[in-house]
């Protein structure tokens, strides 16, 4: 591994990173200005540079600015006693890797050059790929389970209806069923039925002629005509006016229909895929929803898993918008740490992939810094979570189980029960202040019952320190 070089004209600062860096047995160079560093450049290269933002002789974002240029993958560290907006935004859209303030802690400066020296470390050992983006991320078992079906009805002409909760991709699904058919080079037409006002959806699906109502200038072709040889997509297909859904039925039936307005029937050959986040048969059986157009529509269903049903996926998809993010804004690439990660994976995302997605483009424009730790989060997150830490005990314990299950682990039970008596009688005795009577009651044993776990969880030598 190279060395890390320290770049700072105030002797104190240097000395303190040599002792620290020398305890954590980590290689290091110092420099007294910008202009020794970018001399040794020429001879050699490090892993991880920290520079003050302000010397004499040359300003540690110049040097900042030529590193970039020389070596994009090169971590840089830009430190300043001048903790102003100005300084943090250069360094920043300057591609620093982190901003840290003076004064500070030399634990935590310690972490933060472990953290960039990590990251040197990955990108030294990964070699790019092409820019290609997947049309659908996803390796959990329930979206391969859905590429397969894409794989199979790439022939088809078959009508397919998509079901999934809101922001789980279905218009995604949808592109890829069209790009992958024979009718890849005709148009794809997209429409959210539930979007459009009842009064204008018939005319937006089927046009209208001139005159035909108020407003009707000149004739208009509808979304049928449109996509003639191609794919017309109807998401959101459950919330569609039951007048409509008999003028759909016929369509999908004989494949013709009327402009509104209009005498002379027109055709279209057109493959419809719907989808809807809601439970058709249960419209149907509430009489919300044409039993014959659902049996025409549901040729083919395709479930789309929700997000909490493929945590797996979350750190390629948080990669994958953050890049995205960054590519559109013009900015650099921001970083979650493990933690952050872990913590995304946690959660129920009751907005699916969109919510993530979202969440990604808010760090990409809010979080400091470029490594983003948990708390950089948006703090509606954090929110969210203090008004549902009540349950949050039990999903936690179901994917402690599904984990071990998936380890082969044996004897779940007994363990698991342990580790929750434990914490149980521990908090009881604690909220009583160890009186053993008093916390039997609260849990609903008997006090030899509870002396006797107190003794099989070895938690003895606990209860005396609690007390």
């Amino acid at each position: 591994m190279k060395p890390i070089w320290i770049i700072d004209d105030d002797r104190s600062i240097r000395w303190v990173f040599e002792k620290a860096l020398a305890r954590e047995n980590l290689a290091f160079k110092t420099f007294a200005s910008a202009s020794e560093a970018l001399a040794a450049l020429e001879t050699s290269v490090p892993q991880v540079v920290v520079s003050d933002i302000r010397m004499p002789g040359g300003s540690g974002l110049e040097l900042l600015e030529t590193l970039r240029e020389r070596y994009p993958n090169l971590p840089v560290i830009i430190m300043t006693a001048y903790s102003d907006l100005e300084s943090a935004v250069a360094a920043f859209q300057g591609g620093a890797f982190e901003y840290l303030p003076k004064p500070f802690d030399v634990d935590h400066a310690v972490d933060l050059i472990r953290r960039a020296l990590d990251e040197s470390l990955r990108q030294n050992d990964v070699t790019e790929a092409p820019d290609t983006v997947p049309e659908i991320i996803g390796q959990a078992p329930a979206m391969q389970e859905v590429f397969r079906a894409v794989g199979r009805l790439a022939q088809s002409q078959a009508t397919v209806l998509i079901n999934g909760e809101s922001g789980t991709g279905k218009e995604l699904v949808a592109r890829a069923l069209h790009r992958h058919s024979q009718r890849a080079s005709k148009p794809f037409i997209a429409i959210n039925t539930a979007s459009i006002p009842k009064d204008l959806l018939e005319s937006e699906l089927f046009g209208h002629e001139r005159g035909a109502f108020t407003g009707a200038q000149a004739m208009r072709r509808g979304r049928f005509e449109q996509a003639d040889g191609g794919t017309l997509f109807l998401d959101e297909i459950g919330d569609m006016p039951p007048d409509l859904q008999t003028r759909l039925l016929r369509v999908l039936s004989d494949g013709h229909f009327y402009r509104v307005g209009g005498h002379q029937p027109m055709q279209a050959n057109v493959r419809v895929i719907t989808a809807t986040h809601q439970d058709l048969e249960k419209r149907v059986k509430q009489g919300l929803f044409r039993e014959d157009l659902f049996h025409r529509l549901n040729v083919i269903r395709l479930r789309l898993p929700p997000l909490r049903e493929r945590r797996e996926d979350i750190p390629a998809l948080v990669s994958h918008f953050l890049k995205k993010s960054a590519t559109e804004l013009g900015v650099e690439t921001k970083r979650l740490t493990d933690d952050a990660i872990k913590y995304l994976a946690s959660r129920d995302w009751p907005g699916n992939v969109r919510q993530l997605e979202n969440v990604c483009h808010w760090v990409t424009v809010m979080a400091p810094g470029v490594i983003v730790d948990t708390k950089g989060l948006p703090p509606e997150l954090r929110d969210e979570d203090n008004e549902t830490d009540w349950d949050d005990w039990t999903k936690a314990l179901e994917r402690e189980t599904e984990s071990r299950l998936k380890r082969g682990e044996s004897a779940i039970l007994d363990d698991l029960n342990r580790k929750f008596e434990r914490a149980l009688i521990m908090r009881a005795l604690a909220h009583t202040g160890g009186r053993r009577i008093e916390a039997s009651q609260l849990l609903g044993m008997g006090r030899n019952t509870l002396t006797r776990k107190i003794q099989e969880l070895g938690l003895e030598v606990d209860v005396a320190k609690e007390k």
